[in-house]
């Protein structure tokens, strides 16, 4: 579904800012293709984890398999468990396939009347194609050069149109710039804007910061403010085609969401699964510590070879190349890597993905290749 939304959101930005012909065809979904193909591809466009579920996901999954047939399965306790974990109650919890859902439950919610949703551009766009889908409107905004979110501004466009906002939108970090938002701004946000009106944080790439100045906004629920934290099992779990996700919220805005979800939309394996991811520190912590090294050692590179590398505290970069990224996404498919698609307005930026040490290193010797640079 993230896939797909994804790509619907580049359609859409593609005719709206009036890409060159082609540009729709930028496509990084290859399900359609064999398996042999498919597995012998450098996978750097979706921002997935390359290393799999852990034996301990893997094992709690296989022992779901004997519920596969069965309707009424037992309980996983991944709702108990997801309260517990961050310290609130059940009914502050919302699963959903993919944080995905939950975005669209949100949209769903609290887009009704035809409200509009306050956001930057370039982020996840796929919350303002829910808008468009829902024949509500989008306040997109400009980062700032420094790339980070306009929180002056998300709080002045909020003001200014009050009974007409629905919701504010907060990717932290956001995609696909990778630039975190700081707790004080995250705080100037919430005590600026007008208090009827709810935030969704998504906060999908938490588990990759490492800056100090960073904080999940879940402590904000327990505070009783309009806030719905978004979270996926698709990073750092490595469930992303298991597809669950879910949020965090005060249980008013969580009952306004449930009625927008699909009927039994999340699967006995993924609940499971789930669950036993949580219990799993060490071995997201294992994927944690590799990907943080990785970013760091590709970003290094790409800084000595002439390139801007925007500062990232999610498992992906964002690399100035100086030309249109049109075409090189498909010289790099030519050389069996796939790589983030444009995102407008920012198209001489690369967004990629960090994948194993060895996808990162077909990444680099393709980059020399295709821009003739280092040795």
């Amino acid at each position: 579904m993230g896939g797909l939304a994804a790509t619907a959101g580049c359609i859409g930005l593609s005719r709206r800012f009036g890409l060159a012909a082609g540009a729709e065809q930028v496509s990084n979904l290859d399900s359609g293709q064999e398996p042999d193909r498919y597995d012998s591809l450098a996978k750097l466009s979706f921002n997935e984890n390359p290393y799999g579920p852990s034996p301990i996901v893997l094992e709690a999954m296989s022992k779901a398999f004997k519920y596969a047939n069965r309707y009424g399965y037992p309980d996983s306790g991944l709702v108990s468990a997801l309260a517990a974990h961050h310290g609130v109650s059940a009914n502050n919890i919302l699963l959903g396939a993919g944080s995905t859902e939950i975005l669209e439950a949100a949209a769903g919610a609290f887009l009704d009347g035809h409200k509009k949703v306050v956001g930057v551009e370039p982020t996840f766009s796929t919350v303002y194609e829910f808008a468009t889908g829902l024949k509500a409107g989008s306040i997109m905004l400009p980062l700032l050069p420094n790339h980070q979110q306009d929180i002056a501004a998300m709080i002045k466009a909020a003001k200014q149109n009050n009974r007409e906002v629905g919701f504010v939108y907060l990717c932290n970090p956001n995609n696909p710039t990778g630039v975190f938002v700081s707790r004080n701004s995250v705080r100037q946000l919430l005590e600026g804007i007008p208090e009827n009106i709810p935030v969704l944080i998504d906060e999908a790439y938490h588990h990759f910061v490492e800056h100090p100045d960073y904080a999940s906004s879940v402590p904000y629920v327990l505070e009783g403010r309009p806030v719905v934290i978004a979270r996926t099992f698709s990073k750092i779990a490595a469930l992303a085609g298991m597809r669950l996700g879910y949020a965090v919220a005060p249980s008013s805005l969580i009952q306004q969401m449930r009625p927008h979800l699909g009927t039994m939309h999340i699967n006995v394996l993924a609940k499971f699964a789930g669950r036993a991811a949580l219990k799993d520190a060490e071995g997201q912590n294992r994927v944690k510590s590799t990907t943080l090294e990785l970013r760091k050692k590709t970003a290094a590179e790409l800084t000595r070879l002439g390139f801007e590398v925007l500062p990232s505290e999610a498992n992906f970069i964002m690399v100035n190349i100086r030309r249109s990224v049109i075409t090189i996404i498909q010289s790099f498919r030519q050389k069996g890597i796939l790589v983030g698609r444009p995102f407008p307005p920012m198209l001489e930026y690369l967004r990629v993905s960090i994948g194993t040490a060895d996808e990162m290193q077909r990444f680099m010797s393709a980059l020399k290749s295709i821009f003739q640079v280092g040795n």
